[in-house]
């Protein structure tokens, strides 16, 4: 039917049916693995001698509030700027005790309304704090850069092989990681990369390895400010979100990259860029639906002009 173009003028309609079949589950499974590396929650293994509270039941509910998550998205055709900073996830009894939230009780996942900038959107989620994490403490370095390269779409060049390594021990403190850092910003080759990076990792850096909410560590207050190129401050995740938010062009613009990637099958190329832009204005008009994205990259050139394998 495709072949013969019958499908093109309901392709709008088969779109939107796709998506709301129970199928589309697929796309959570592959799709946000890949995104927002959740396979790699599976095999995480942080220390469990400091991290005594985890276990196998804590890193599925990580998992399972991220999938969910991401389905209500596409099921309930939510804008994707929700991925930045919704009022709502999914919770069980054992993982609401994690986060330090109240009234859940029962093994059930449900959908919990949300009150506060400590939780909510995917940066907050404990499967993306964990595997943004070393086994032993946080690293604002590995966070800013998943933000850099999985929602900016702006990924840090790799760092010039003639720089030393940053001073890194699996025992510094939250305190002496952050003076860590600001000494190996003093070297001008890493300066330009790290006042992307660490303002926004240490942004995060209220969450412990485990995705836990804490204020301080070892008696110390935990210091979870930055400035950013350009000026703007930021101090918390609440701080964090403000700034995506008013960046969300380019987080739709990395989206649609990512979700492009996935539909061809292959990486894009320059002469894809245009493609891009357009699917993130179009995405925008939509009132960022889910739908609105898919149906963009539905009716982008590279999708429709795309080659079929040899038989």
């Amino acid at each position: 039917m495709a072949e013969q173009s019958n499908l093109r003028p309901a392709l709008n309609q088969q779109v939107r049916r796709m998506i709301a079949d129970p199928r589309s589950k697929a796309l959570v499974e592959n799709f946000a693995g890949q995104w927002l590396h959740l396979r790699n929650v599976r095999d995480w293994k942080p220390d469990p001698d400091k991290y005594k509270a985890f276990d196998d039941s804590l890193r599925a509910a990580f998992e399972r509030e991220t999938e969910l998550f991401f389905e209500s998205v596409v099921r309930q055709d939510r804008t994707v700027i929700d991925f930045l900073n919704a009022d709502y996830t999914y919770l069980n009894e054992r993982l609401a005790r994690h986060y330090g939230l109240d009234g859940v009780r029962g093994g059930y996942f449900r959908q919990v309304a949300l009150s506060s900038p400590e939780r909510g959107g995917i940066l907050t989620h404990g499967s993306v704090l964990t595997v943004t994490s070393y086994p032993t403490r946080t690293s604002p370095v590995l966070r800013g850069k998943w933000i850099l390269e999985n929602v900016l779409g702006a990924p840090p060049p790799p760092p010039p092989p003639d720089v030393p390594d940053l001073e890194d021990t699996a025992s510094k403190s939250s305190k002496n990681l952050r003076e860590a850092l600001e000494k190996h910003r003093a070297n001008v080759a890493c300066a330009s990369c790290h006042a992307h990076l660490d303002p926004m990792g240490f942004a995060l850096e209220n969450y412990d390895a485990v995705g836990k909410f804490r204020t301080t560590e070892d008696g110390s207050p935990i210091d979870a400010s930055g400035a950013l190129p350009g000026g703007a401050t930021v101090n918390g995740p609440g701080d964090l979100k403000k700034v995506l938010l008013e960046r969300r062009d380019e987080f739709v613009e990395c989206l649609s990259e990512k979700l492009l990637t996935y539909a061809l099958g292959r990486g894009l190329e320059h002469y894809d860029l245009p493609a891009v832009r357009r699917i993130r204005r179009e995405t925008a008009a939509g009132d960022y639906r889910f739908s609105s994205l898919v149906l963009a990259i539905a009716n982008s050139v590279p999708f429709q002009m795309r080659k079929v394998p040899d038989q």
